[in-house]
């Protein structure tokens, strides 16, 4: 129950577990065979999932302090205070807009190729399985960053990203289970003889800048109010 507070206590994911539940009802009028669909929007969020943390949240450090903040709200900032839990969640003004492109591609796509149920296949395959497995990572993230008792998997999840945030930033783009697949197939893996002889990446929670480079200062007092972060928090940050 702790879990599920923390969860929907963003507002990104109280969002998205209402776009899903109306795509399930959506679904109940549709053919059965539309259901079967609903698998390719898991292999697709996965790979969404990897390429906008790769590609977009790991962009280079922006110059322009109001875009640089942008991304300290997207991912930067998780990395910079990782235990903070508003920092968690991909936030709604990221989750939305992707879940509308997305949605708008398939049922495009679908409707200019001439598909019957257009529409319902584009729910199945975005709203449904790609929703679903977007909330799966958000709770296989939120977990892995919580000092709970964890399941089997749970516990490999979490090793795996703890590497990302604590060994290699630039490796492990992946938090799903399974998801490991394709950070192996990108070459973003870390095997476990590399593991033992790599050091640890300098200014690793900074994602390589100095701590108190004045883009990531003026970010922490900026959002310190929104986040909860104490004064202690952002000087601890801060600290070389």
């Amino acid at each position: 129950m702790a879990r599920l507070k923390i969860m929907f206590s963003h507002l990104s994911v109280v969002l998205m577990a209402l776009a899903a539940a109306v795509g399930i009802v959506v679904l109940a009028g549709a053919p059965w065979w539309i259901w079967l669909l609903v698998p390719l929007g898991i292999g697709a969020q996965m790979l969404n999932e990897y390429n906008l943390h790769r590609y977009v949240f790991h962009l280079p450090p922006p110059k322009r302090q109001w875009a640089f903040d942008l991304l300290y709200q997207a991912h930067y900032g998780h990395h910079d205070i990782p235990t903070n839990h508003g920092l968690f969640f991909v936030p709604v003004w990221v989750a939305l807009p992707v879940l509308a492109f997305n949605f708008g591609l398939v049922w495009g796509v679908a409707a200019i190729i001439g598909l019957p149920f257009a529409f319902e296949i584009a729910v199945a395959i975005v709203v449904v399985g790609g929703v679903l497995t977007f909330l799966g990572y958000e709770w296989f993230h939120m977990t892995s960053h919580l000092n709970i008792p964890k399941t089997r998997v749970e516990r490999y999840v979490t090793t795996l990203h703890n590497q990302h945030h604590f060994r290699d930033f630039s490796k492990w783009f992946h938090v799903s289970p399974g998801g490991e697949v394709i950070d192996r197939a990108m070459g973003t893996a870390i095997d476990r003889d590399t593991l033992r002889s790599q050091q640890r990446i300098e200014f690793i929670r900074t994602l390589g800048l100095r701590p108190d480079d004045p883009r990531l200062v003026s970010a922490r007092l900026r959002f310190a109010p929104k986040y909860g972060l104490t004064s202690a928090e952002v000087a601890r940050a801060a600290a070389v």
